[in-house]
């Protein structure tokens, strides 16, 4: 059920999948930024960014009930795996949990799509 009774009760776990993601992506790109390799890491920190902020307003259109969220969703699933692919290509901690919880993201992301 949404914080105010507002949003519909089946994108309840799907927003949650997609703040959680934007959060971990935000966090995983800080700390690409401290690794010693960040010259490698470009389009993995480009990915990052465009997944936290898709997450961010996927949650968005969603909490509002937009008749958008269906096709921003899809966009949402999209960029997700996208960014879970770019991390799974650095096998530090961050870089792996965070292709995990994309790849979750996007799962929740499909079925609001669907």
């Amino acid at each position: 059920m949404g914080i105010l009774s507002m949003s519909p009760t089946n994108m309840d776990r799907c927003i949650e999948e997609c703040l959680k993601c934007a959060r971990a992506c935000e966090e995983c790109h800080t700390a690409c930024l401290q690794e010693p390799d960040v010259q490698a890491r470009i389009a993995c920190i480009q990915h990052l960014n465009d997944c936290a902020e898709i997450c961010f307003q996927a949650a968005a259109f969603m909490s509002r009930n937009s008749q958008n969220s269906q096709a921003f969703c899809a966009l949402c699933a999209a960029s997700c795996e996208a960014c879970a692919t770019e991390c799974e290509k650095f096998k530090d901690e961050h870089c792996q949990e965070c292709a995990k919880i994309c790849r979750q993201c996007a799962e929740e992301c499909r079925k609001m799509a669907s």
